[in-house]
């Protein structure tokens, strides 16, 4: 019998960790009604197995001179000046000897157990020479230093103008707690996390999206929600496709979209339904033949565009009556506190964006939307969804649940090719209503509409028409006598510095929101009375004395009666200490990379400068509507034009487009691109879709929803794909290709040789390529998508270019293009993006997607410059090839070039492991939770294997702390094999242990 002393110390605590037994039932998908609250219903948090104990400095590593470190890089010692300072006089805060793990001395070390005399003899071995690019080949700016950076980052957005706005159209102000900003948002606990994929490291923040899923829940009154998804309008084009999986059939088939939904929902919706061949008809509500046959639901939004309030009852009992359909409705969720909820009405599936709740604009984004649903389609649904379930002592713990449904699962099989969503903000919106209560939520609204209705009694004194005066919420529409009268209302607001929203010529609207006063109603009636000849009223007596519970305007037969929110979680958190408290009690239950390297492969989990995430926070970016006039928002254009250039010639392409919110809708997107070049040219039969079968699961998931047909191709030879076996299928589906998508380097972890051969060969019969740009980190500045000859690619600006992956998003998934396919980038109904709407289509509700984050990627390229770029993928490729050196002897590699190398990651084989002991690579992943490490992805692209990638952001302390764990672990395996462990009953078996199981009086394992 062994002694649990010997279980491993030196480990970061990493709160409590639950082995989850995968068979147990999930219990509920939302928080129980009465519970004391969260934190006390579920285990308290544990302190972990061991105090990390810190190593003594070497004399090299972080320590080393940047001059040593930068040479240590390239042999040509002048091409990197400009890194480091060469004078006494230049800057110390330069960024590159940040962001690299290592120095020096233990890059040769690192080269050395490679077996490379250089890191440039590496670089030559693992990447084929004809696609290699010289240093200096990309035309981006030199390395600023990070205060330069942020200089003149701060002098761009300056040239904003930050005008108050009134536009609404499914974006508002917000009052962000700085409870919540500082102890979440900025907090590195929270935004370097990873998917909670790994539920015993995850606990924390799988809690906050259960509280998340709990408050849409409860809000629009149906029993299943998910934690997020990409934005209302992508979460309404799920909608429809999830509605068609569940009614839809050959003589029951069309959907009816509300002409008064927001018109960049509408044009979303249109582009996934054209594809998915879903027929639209968009109309008027009230003029519409509901009772059809051919039905299978209609779409509305609560309230409308115009800012009308009506219950849609009527068509929810139309449907019934007809087709069996269902009706959808995109909901304003702080509307729900106070109005009827869409349930009510008879709907089954609402969405919205939960941006109200304590998100800023950010200029478009990011912001979690929902999708909320009847049980029956939990299954059909798309978005993760987070359960109660237990764990292996019986005690309630979270997990994800039915992920049968997602791409990395089912491919082009899934519901959906959804993958990266709004975790962070998600958390976020779900703090937000941990805050202020839904008596908080209820006074918030009930002001809101205040301000409207203080509004609407001075347009009725000035006789100035009103749509819906008596049924509104927040947005209050006029209707003036002309569309020159309109204009000049709006020149006069513009010129009080404020912006309204020109709904047609003669109908404009004004939005409140939770930022606004009663002295902004004051100033808008000025504006109106200007335009009108009026004269202005005086109605600033009217709201002496305010009541909180009046809600003026909206009907009884529209107000909410039902109570929400009545878990106790919701009505305990009160004081900011609490908050507080409660935010650093969940971090505590997880690891992120505060508390050690991930190695995720296919994730590149590197470092998220403090300098890039503190211009986010910046009034200059998280204020600004996404609609604003661009003449307002220089600043903003200016940087979102820089980063697009820089992309472009980073990944030598001629265009790219922002929108795409996530690298799966960056998918869509460039796929969409490739249909609409195909049907331009004629060419409609073009349908083929050619994916290997290392893919990642968004692939087949993405072509699917664009209408491939997809042909697999076997990838998993010495060579990778093979050049015969590609010519000979492209040869038999002729004239039908379309696209192939390939991942490069591979996601088996190697830069195939013959990758300009591959897409040589597609082209040879019509066919487009598409690179994932997954593993864009092995590529920066040594090669490009454009020189190995693909035509279009995305590009994970959450992995690559230092965007936090914030625990399951926010992400940011632009395309880059060449020159033929600029007509086809994503388009917008309401901001011009340079191309036509009937031809590209909008992939996203705003025009240039999470523009809010856009600062992270362009500070990480202004930090790095040309150098710095290509110097992190040189390191990347490094430490990879380092690990797999120092663990090959214990654990056989799998796919390495005919050198011997690998790319930026590598796989380590566990299938003869588990034949000998049974130990499985799930047990190995647990296992490493004990040494304080998040493991490395399991069982893919390969069967029974562990995928590991280091980034360049790590040191050699860190790479050999995690490989010293695997080499213990394996000894742990070899023990096993010996007999000194039983098979069933030992550390890797029992992992990971929890500091109850260590602790425990009684103890009856190995």
């Amino acid at each position: 019998m062994l002694s649990r002393a010997l279980l491993p110390l030196g480990s970061p605590g990493v709160g409590a960790s639950y082995i989850l037994s995968v068979s147990a039932p999930i219990i509920a998908c939302t928080l129980p009604c009465g519970v004391s609250n969260a934190g006390s219903y579920f285990p308290k948090p544990q302190l972990g197995l061991g105090v990390r104990r810190f190593h003594s400095a070497p004399s090299s590593s972080s320590n080393s001179v940047v001059d040593d470190f930068v040479k240590s890089l390239s042999p040509n010692d002048k091409h990197y000046t400009g890194l480091h300072p060469g004078s006494i006089f230049d800057r110390s805060d330069t960024f590159l000897p940040r962001h690299i793990g290592s120095g020096q001395s233990d890059i040769k070390e690192m080269c050395r157990v490679a077996g490379a005399s250089s890191l440039d003899q590496l670089i030559e071995e693992t990447i084929p020479s004809h696609i290699m690019r010289d240093p200096g080949f990309l035309s981006i700016t030199t390395a600023k230093s990070e205060s330069e950076a942020l200089s003149t980052f701060r002098k761009m957005m300056k040239r904003n103008k930050l005008y108050k706005n009134f536009i609404g159209q499914g974006y508002h102000g917000t009052i962000v707690p700085t409870a919540i900003l500082r102890n979440l948002a900025e907090n590195p606990a929270w935004y370097t996390s990873y998917t909670p994929y790994q539920a015993e490291i995850s606990q924390g923040r799988l809690e906050a999206l259960l509280i998340f899923q709990t408050v849409v829940s409860e809000l629009t009154g149906l029993p299943v929600a998910n934690c997020s998804l990409l934005d209302e309008a992508t979460a309404a084009a799920e909608a429809v496709t999830m509605i068609q999986r569940g009614v839809g059939n050959s003589t029951r088939k069309v959907m009816f979209v509300s002409d008064s939904m927001h018109p960049q929902t509408i044009e979303v919706v249109k582009t996934r339904a054209k594809w998915a061949g879903i027929p639209l008809e968009i109309g008027d509500v009230d003029s519409y033949d509901f009772t059809r046959k051919d039905l299978i639901g209609a779409f509305v939004q609560y309230p409308d565009t115009r800012g009308a309030l009506r219950d849609f009852t009527f068509v929810a009992d139309a449907l019934k009556e007809g087709s069996g359909g269902v009706l959808a409705v995109a909901a304003d969720p702080l509307a729900l506190t106070v109005c009827k909820p869409p349930s009510d009405m008879g709907a089954q599936v609402v969405v919205g964006t939960m941006q109200r709740f304590g998100v800023p604009m950010w200029y478009g984004g990011p912001a979690a939307g929902y999708l909320a649903t009847t049980t029956p389609n939990t299954r059909r649904m798309a978005g993760r969804l987070v359960g109660i379930s237990e764990d292996g002592q019986g005690n309630p713990a979270y997990r994800l649940t039915l992920q049968t449904r997602e791409q990395h699962i089912r491919l082009n099989k899934a519901t959906s090719n959804v993958c990266t969503a709004q975790a962070l903000l998600a958390n976020m919106s779900a703090m937000y209503a941990v805050y202020h209560g839904p008596s908080g939520l209820t006074r918030i609204a009930a002001r809101v509409h205040a301000l409207g209705q203080l509004f609407v009694t001075g347009l009725q004194q000035m006789e100035v028409p009103v749509v819906t005066p008596s049924m509104f919420f927040d947005c209050v529409s006029m209707e003036f006598g002309s569309p020159e009268e309109a204009s000049r209302a709006m020149e006069a607001a513009v010129a009080a510095g404020m912006n309204l929203r020109v709904v047609d010529p003669s109908t404009v609207s004004a939005t409140f929101d939770e930022t606004h006063t009663v002295q902004d109603v004051e100033d808008l009636l000025k504006v109106v009375a200007s335009a009108t000849g009026s004269q202005r009223p005086a109605v600033l007596e009217e709201v002496e004395h305010p009541s909180d519970a009046d809600l003026g305007l909206i009907p009884s037969s529209l107000r909410r009666t039902k109570p929400f929110m009545s878990q106790k979680i919701f009505n305990t958190i009160v004081t900011e200490t609490d908050l507080m408290r409660y935010l650093y009690h969940l971090q505590s239950k997880d690891i992120s990379l505060t508390k050690s390297m991930i190695t995720l492969g296919s994730c590149t989990m590197k470092l998220n400068s403090s300098s890039s995430m503190y211009t986010i926070v910046q009034e200059e970016v998280t204020t600004p509507h996404p609609f604003t006039p661009l003449n307002q928002m220089e600043g903003y254009s200016e940087l979102l034009r820089s980063l697009e250039r820089n992309l472009e010639e980073i990944t030598g392409f001629a265009v790219c487009s922002l929108q795409p919110c996530s690298g799966a809708q960056g998918e869509f997107a460039g796929l969409l691109a490739i249909r609409q070049y195909h049907a331009s040219r004629g060419d409609t039969q073009r349908s083929v879709c050619l994916i290997p079968r290392s893919a990642h699961g968004t692939n087949p998931a993405s072509a699917a929803m664009m209408g491939f047909e997809i042909v697999w191709l076997d990838d998993d030879g010495p060579n990778g794909m093979d050049l015969d076996v590609l010519d000979r299928t492209c040869s038999e589906i002729g004239d039908r290709l379309g696209a192939l998508m390939i991942t490069y380097p591979s996601t088996r972890g190697v830069f195939e040789s013959h990758i300009k051969a591959i897409c040589d060969t597609v082209h040879k019969y019509g066919g487009q390529v598409y690179m994932d740009g997954a593993n864009m980190n092995a590529q920066l500045g040594l090669t490009s998508p454009g020189t190995i000859g693909a035509d279009v690619c995305h590009l994970n600006l959450h992995k690559t270019f230092s965007i936090p992956h914030g625990g399951g998003g926010p992400g940011m998934g632009p395309i880059c293009a060449a020159e033929h396919l600029r007509p086809f980038m994503p388009s917008h109904s309401v901001v011009p993006t340079g191309t036509d709407t009937a031809v590209a289509g909008s992939v996203n509700a705003a025009p240039f997607g999470q523009a809010g984050i856009a600062s992270i990627p362009w500070m990480f390229i202004n930090m790095l410059g040309e150098e710095g770029l290509r110097a992190s993928a040189e390191m990347a490729i490094l430490n990879a090839n380092y690990m797999a050196a120092r663990l090959k002897e214990y654990y056989p590699l799998m796919h390495v070039n005919s050198n011997g190398r690998c790319s930026h990651e590598f796989i380590i084989d566990i299938s003869g492991i588990r034949k000998h002991t049974g130990v499985v690579e799930e047990d190995i992943a647990k296992r490493l939770m004990d040494y304080g490490f998040h493991a490395p992805t399991m069982s893919w692209p390969v069967h029974h294997s562990l995928m590991i990638e280091p980034t360049e952001s790590e040191s050699k302390d860190e790479l050999d702390r995690f490989c010293n764990a695997l080499i213990q672990i394996k000894n742990e395996i070899d023990q096993i094999a010996d007999g000194i462990y039983d098979l069933k009953d030992n550390p890797l078996k029992n992992a990971p242990h929890t500091e109850d199981m260590v602790t425990s009086e009684k103890w009856d394992h190995w």
